[in-house]
């Protein structure tokens, strides 16, 4: 790298700070408009339907369509038209589901990796795509999204092991098989129970989420929990578990997995300064190992607290929830002409930071909307009137 690169480096690390010191968050709904906007652009830019993976910023351009996320950012897309009315954003879930139809893996998977990555699926991704195909069947009531869910949800269960761990089939993206964080994915074949009554999908969900619980420490944190470093897991996919923790336990009336969730989101308010800026990983005792943040996890965080807050009534999860966006959005641009980033969220904070640096990956996005329609879900109505909430932020 020349110097000059490097002094454009510089500059840029120095605009992302200085940004943050200078924001002053807005109202939730203009946040989110153009979060939705940034998502639609991610889109438009792919020309198949899919959502592009990432917006790489040192060499200015687009990664190709992500099946995993734009399976997940569904869900988001029809949750936003129905807050807002946007039909634009219904049509375009529809294609997102349709696109994930004309691509399922012949085993019912889904493929690992962007678009041409691989032609293997893996566990994750599937799970996650499932959502997307569970919520448009709810919305479109066609029988070829519960198809496709199903499909996928019965090779999940087939290479599943007996004990509920998936020991096959991981990313050949991070190298690694065993995760806990697959918690998310076991969520997603409760979602298909719910659309099926086929309890086999349920039972399932539920193996794999007592076998997280064997990868549990003294404080509740969860052993092989990372995308690279067990040690120090990022905030990312510490929520990623603890989400699946939570919704299983919810659909299936496991307290213990809530239970199990609860610690970790308190593990994570405790940890929470008072201006947001969490840290982006955590060791076996809950203690930072890090200056940057993790945008993605911080927003998933977002939503795991509203969980909570609508599960247990305490307010001081829904005020969380709060907190954290205030930080994120002094994070997004809403103001500006450079399409390819503006309302949109970096990995990293600063953007030079250990996730997904120097990128805009469209989960941080996706999550980041979803915690904005939490907050304004949880701000307008109290915790009582929350019983179908689940699966509007997948």
């Amino acid at each position: 790298m020349s110097i000059i690169e490097k002094i454009s480096l510089g500059i840029n690390v120095f605009r992302d700070k200085r940004q943050v010191s200078n924001s002053i968050p807005r109202d939730n709904l203009e946040h989110l408009r153009g979060a939705i906007a940034w998502l639609k652009h991610a889109q438009d830019v792919t020309g198949n339907g899919g959502v592009a993976q990432t917006y790489l910023v040192r060499s200015r351009r687009w990664a190709p369509s992500y099946p995993e996320t734009t399976g997940y950012i569904i869900p988001t897309f029809y949750r936003y038209a129905a807050l807002t009315g946007d039909a634009d954003a219904r049509l375009r879930a529809r294609r997102m589901a349709d696109w994930e139809i004309e691509i399922q893996h012949p085993t019912g998977g889904v493929l690992a990796g962007a678009l041409g990555d691989s032609d293997q699926p893996t566990i994750f991704n599937t799970g996650q795509v499932i959502f997307g195909w569970v919520r448009a069947f709810e919305e479109e009531g066609h029988e070829r999204y519960r198809n496709a869910a199903v499909r996928a949800a019965n090779w999940l269960a087939e290479v599943m092991d007996n004990d509920g761990c998936w020991r096959r089939f991981g990313s050949p993206m991070t190298g690694k098989q065993i995760n806990t964080y697959n918690t998310r994915t076991a969520w997603s074949l409760a979602r298909v129970y719910g659309i099926t009554g086929e309890q086999r999908f349920l039972d399932a969900a539920v193996r794999n989420a007592e076998w997280a619980m064997t990868q549990r420490n003294a404080a509740g944190w969860l052993a092989q929990n990372c995308l690279q470093d067990n040690q120090q897991p990022f905030t990312h996919t510490i929520a990623y578990a603890m989400r699946g923790l939570l919704e299983i336990g919810a659909a299936a009336g496991r307290q213990d997995f809530i239970a199990a969730a609860e610690v970790i989101g308190d593990a994570m308010l405790v940890a929470l300064p008072t201006d947001g800026r969490l840290p982006g990983r955590f060791d076996d005792t809950w203690r930072p190992t890090v200056k940057w943040s993790c945008l993605t996890g911080d927003c998933q965080l977002g939503i795991n607290w509203g969980r909570l807050y609508q599960i247990t009534g305490e307010r001081k999860y829904r005020e969380a929830t709060s907190r954290i966006l205030d930080f994120v959005k002094r994070t997004q641009r809403i103001a500006g002409e450079d399409k390819d980033t503006l309302g949109g969220i970096k990995g990293s904070f600063p953007i030079n930071g250990g996730y997904h640096p120097w990128q805009y990956p469209n989960w941080a996005t996706k999550f980041y909307a979803d915690s904005l329609m939490m907050d304004i879900a949880n701000t307008n109505h109290t915790h009582h009137g929350f019983a179908g909430m689940p699966e509007g932020n997948n």
